[in-house]
């Protein structure tokens, strides 16, 4: 997969930047986002030109739209390999459900993922990443974050841009065992890989607290929990959070 390559010093969002301008393959980096999202209301902190800030624009009209959830599999899967490359075994990364990076229990990485259908063909999909590298403190209130810097106890060997391009390299791999229609080893390969994938945890509902495994999760996004009780729960994306 061979993507054209735009470079911002500094815009609202990349992922707005490309559903306005963006076309093709293209993927579209910035040093500073004044308005970065992330999931639901978030926003996302980044000192200027120290974190890795893009959106990358792929257009997978063979992908059911009820099986999209997949693509984001395949994108955790790519950042949680290439972090783990670059952090000389430091550690463990996961994918916090569903497409947060966590080492440990704190979040290098937050992904937005916005889709647009046509005549029920996903016709353009943008994903927009955040991945913590360089940033040496943060300021924001968010509960966890952690960069690669902080992990290593100094600043990444390897470069912004050199970063970018063994993401899209792993993606690509990635993207193109589903597009081959080797679903399995993707959703296997991503549930091995999950946060807390094994034991019981605390989680929280509409309802209140509570412990449980999780079971899975389907090709639409759904998670599944089982709760001490054994009862089977299923929850789609903001419906239920992790308790850290």
């Amino acid at each position: 997969m061979q993507f054209q390559k735009v470079h911002l010093d500094t815009v609202d969002s990349t992922n707005r930047w490309l559903w306005q301008n963006g076309s093709g393959m293209m993927v579209v980096v910035a040093d500073y986002q004044t308005a970065g999202r992330g999931q639901g209301s978030h926003s996302w902190e980044s000192a200027q030109g120290q974190n890795l800030l893009f959106s990358v624009m792929v257009h997978p009209v063979w992908l059911k739209p009820s099986c999209q959830f997949l693509l984001s599999e395949v994108w955790a899967l790519a950042l949680r390999d290439v972090l783990s490359v670059n952090a000389d075994g430091i550690g463990t990364f996961s994918v916090k459900w569903p497409n947060d990076i966590y080492w440990e229990d704190r979040k290098i990485s937050g992904t937005l993922i916005e889709t647009r259908l046509s005549a029920g063909v996903l016709k353009d999909v943008v994903i927009g990443t955040g991945i913590n590298v360089n940033q040496e403190e943060f300021f924001s209130d968010a509960p966890n974050p952690v960069s690669l810097c902080q992990i290593l106890g100094k600043r990444c060997p390897v470069s912004l841009d050199a970063m970018l391009d063994q993401i899209l390299r792993k993606f690509s791999e990635y993207y193109c065992q589903l597009e081959a229609g080797d679903s399995q080893t993707i959703e296997r390969h991503y549930h091995q890989s999950l946060y807390r994938r094994d034991g019981y945890y605390w989680y929280e509902d509409a309802n209140g607290r509570f412990e449980a495994e999780v079971v899975g999760v389907a090709p639409s996004g759904v998670l599944t929990l089982r709760d001490r009780q054994d009862n089977v729960r299923h929850y789609e994306q903001r419906e239920v959070r992790f308790v850290l």
